[in-house]
């Protein structure tokens, strides 16, 4: 019986090329949209699961309060690790306090390359499950000794052993390699580290770490945590929660700090917080393309639902003949489900193919590793219980209704399918088009969002301007002579330095005072220390006062604020203010000079902070350069190249584009927006097989009814006006129904970003209105054909 089955769908399929066509062809869209958002999710709901106790490794972070907002962040001071180790040790596996993951130069004789790594406690290794492919995981504990990825390995040592080979640190730090670890996968939240280097062997490097190991309110490190088998996040978190606020003293205990740890698993997928609450992140992207995947397929299947019980007149006959000669009910839902199971199965090989085709791109866009998972059982499982699932759901109604004819009525010629048996195609190509319309307008407002926030004012000139990370002592004092020589030379317009890149704020300060401050009010300040040269070399706008000069020998005791500081401060005539930063006699007194356009330095979705800029010498990290914008770009930089080998030999030349850096902000909203577009214009695509398929029939349907139409007087534009108003309708009521959840979806989404676009009636109307050209474009073709069709041959079997 079931090979009958198979052969009967077989011929079905053979018969009814183009309807065939269209169901394969968009299941097989819709099930190769569903592969690839599957692997997606699969990739983010496994991010960070490489590292073998992730579901036990915690970041600490904390919460504070301040001016009424509760700040959420990851930094913590350095004695705050110890304290872990001894007053709560016996919670914790592992304490590791780390630096900051980032690039550095990495040496070995004459050969010189920028390698992202780490400074971490000799109990790091353990808490990342690294995976030793020489030496092992104790091999930090020399203070002098380093951990090597082996792609660092390679291009270092070639095939050579590396182990026990002399490097050096930025220049200035000796290593010896104790041990080489396998490069980590993409989905982990280290997937750049290169090299691991001792805490013990940071803690020496640095002059000022002597004075914050003492120090509960220097907040600028990171302390990873193992905790114990038999304990649970919420009881440490418990426990651990005043750990801080009881070392600090009263003037910083009004902030009520509060420690906690963030579990591994949530790093990647829960990662946002409000309040001191958390609030969400990547997760919900998650779930947003979970359902964008189901509805895509699901519009497939309602494409072979349509069409199946579109043509059933033309299988009318064959049931009432199968139900004469003794077929029960129950065996001709089998036959139509298992044509239903087939259609899916073929539909499926294809979408296999699509998937391996699309991937590559697919993974360049989501910036994923993935591939399809041809050798896990799961997959092959999961694959055909979907296949089957699919099949079901896309037959089950085409079944039902099938094999719902009676055989007197069939066989007397007497069947019509009524007006009534339209209406279930018609809900469900209303369901089609308002999944097609919403997803259409939210892909438009994500798309606004982001032009909206690349588009912001942000108070300097990033065009021409690049910069330079000074990662060796090399770089420091040479400022003079590099700027008369590359200005000489008119590689460049202004050269300067600074404590931060201009598209990061890398320090912030408290305990400022001025005139008329409100004893209650915490003096939080982006703080950004600059040489003279800052302002015309990143140029930026004085609202009022002036720039910092060499001229003025007293601008070592001035600053530079934002009009966000001039407002937080709420200060009327800023220039000329003296602020105080710090308590007692020697607190430095500045003297307010200038006030300059808000500058964008990091977040573009959010307001700017109150930012104050102070003039230096030496606590610079960072060398921007204006170039000459009357050379070409590359002139301009093989000459700065040129110049940078000669005075700082030893450093690699490495740079970045200011424009570069600040696109790089957009580039998780660019990707959700990108992969939403791709999946939007697929369930359009979808959507209109589908009706392609329906007008078809529908024009096939009345041919003769076009045909009297036409005898009569009727024009093609009548006929083709006839033939469209039933699916203009349609998408209207389509588009009533995705309005409201369009907006709703879209009103909650926007309300994660304080720099926010608003959502206009026009995105609404335009995304209505391109549906209502496609749907009339699709259904066009069909329409006119039928318009345009002699009445001879319509009539002729009249």
């Amino acid at each position: 019986m079931f090979k009958n089955y198979c052969i009967i769908a077989w011929r079905n399929l053979l018969k009814n090329k183009i309807t065939s066509f269209i169901n394969i062809g968009g299941l097989s869209i819709g099930m190769a949209v569903t592969i690839l958002i599957g692997l997606w999710i699969w990739d983010e709901l496994n991010y960070d699961h490489y590292h073998t106790n992730y579901d036990r490794v915690g970041q600490v972070q904390q919460y504070e309060t301040r001016n009424g907002n509760t700040e959420t962040w990851p930094a913590v001071p350095l004695p705050l690790g110890n304290d872990l180790k001894n007053l709560y040790g016996n919670n914790f596996k592992y304490v590791a306090m780390a630096s900051w993951q980032g690039n550095h130069m990495l040496s070995k004789n004459e050969n010189h390359l920028n390698k992202n790594g780490i400074y971490i406690d000799k109990e790091g290794p353990y808490i990342l499950s690294l995976d030793m492919v020489n030496g092992s995981k104790n091999g930090l504990s020399n203070p002098n000794s380093i951990l090597i990825s082996e792609s660092t390995a390679k291009a270092f040592f070639g095939d050579a052993d590396p182990m026990n080979q002399s490097m050096k640190i930025d220049n200035k730090l000796d290593v010896k390699v104790t041990g080489v670890f396998k490069d980590l996968p993409y989905s982990t939240t280290f997937r750049d580290l290169k090299f691991i280097a001792p805490w013990d062997l940071y803690k020496t490097s640095e002059s000022w770490l002597a004075e914050a190991a003492t120090d509960w309110s220097n907040n600028s490190f990171q302390c990873f945590v193992q905790i114990r088998d038999g304990v649970d996040f919420a009881s440490v978190n418990a426990k651990i929660k005043k750990a801080r606020y009881n070392r600090l003293g009263d003037r910083n205990k009004k902030f009520n700090s509060s420690i906690f740890l963030h579990p591994m698993k949530d790093w990647h997928l829960r990662s946002s917080y409000k309040d001191g609450v958390q609030s969400g992140g990547q997760i919900e992207y998650v779930w947003m393309f979970a359902i964008i995947g189901v509805f895509v397929l699901l519009l497939a299947c309602i494409n072979f639902m349509n069409l199946s019980t579109a043509r059933s007149e033309k299988r009318a006959k064959e049931v009432g003949i199968r139900k004469t000669v003794g077929s029960h009910r129950s065996q001709l839902v089998g036959q139509l489900l298992c044509e239903s199971v087939m259609v899916t199965l073929i539909a499926f090989i294809f979408s296999i193919m699509l998937t391996t085709i699309s991937l590559p791109w697919f993974n360049k866009v989501a910036d994923k590793q993935m591939h399809i998972l041809w050798d896990n059982a799961w997959f092959w499982l999961i694959g055909l219980g979907f296949n089957i699932i699919t099949g079901l759901i896309a037959g089950s109604y085409p079944a039902l209704y099938l094999s719902s004819f009676r055989p007197i009525k069939v066989l007397k010629g007497t069947f019509k399918s009524g007006k009534l048996a339209a209406l279930p195609r018609k809900v469900l190509v209303v369901m089609q088009f308002a999944v097609s319309v919403s997803l259409m307008i939210c892909t438009i407002i994500v798309y606004k969002q982001i032009q909206y926030s690349k588009n912001r004012p942000v108070g300097y000139d990033r065009n021409n301007l690049i910069s330079i990370m000074m990662q060796t002592p090399d770089f420091y004092g040479k400022y003079d002579v590099l700027r008369a020589e590359l200005k000489k030379q008119q590689a460049i317009e202004e050269m300067s330095e600074s404590s931060s890149p201009v598209t990061g704020v890398w320090s912030n300060n408290s305990g400022f005072k001025w005139e008329g401050k409100d004893p209650n009010t915490d003096s939080d300040f982006a703080t950004i220390w600059v040489t003279a040269e800052y302002g015309k070399t990143v140029g930026f706008t004085i609202k009022e006062g002036r720039d910092f000069s060499r001229e003025f020998k007293g601008d070592s005791s001035s600053a530079i604020i934002n009009e966000a500081a001039v407002k937080f401060m709420n200060l009327k005539d800023p220039i000329g203010k003296i602020v105080r930063w710090g308590d007692g006699p020697g607190a430095p007194a500045l003297t307010i000079v200038g006030v300059v356009k808000d500058m964008v330095m990091t977040s573009p979705y959010e307001p700017v902070k109150q930012a104050v800029y102070l003039l230096t010498d030496n606590n610079v990290n960072v060398i921007n350069l204006k170039l000459n914008p009357e050379k070409s770009t590359s002139a301009s930089l093989a000459i700065i190249e040129k110049v940078f080998k000669q005075l700082i030999p030893e450093a690699p030349f490495a740079y970045e584009f200011a424009d570069t850096e600040y696109a790089r902000k957009f580039s998780n909203e660019e990707r959700i927006g990108n992969l939403a577009g791709f999946f939007t214009l697929l369930a359009i695509l979808i959507s209109c097989l589908g009706l392609f398929g329906l007008a078809s029939f529908v024009a096939e349907q009345r041919t003769k009814e076009l045909g009297i139409r036409k005898i009569v007087g009727a024009s093609v534009f009548n006929l083709w006006a006839l033939l469209s108003a039933e699916f203009v309708i349609l998408v209207s009521v389509a588009s009533v129904i995705a309005v409201p959840v369009a907006y709703y979806y879209l009103h909650d989404w926007l309300e994660k970003y304080n720099y926010r676009v608003a959502v206009s009636w026009w995105v609404f109307a335009g995304a209505i209105l391109g549906m209502m050209v496609i749907t009339l474009s699709t259904i066009s073709f069909q329409a006119i054909k039928a318009a345009t069709t002699s009445p001879v041959k319509s009539l002729r079997s009249e």
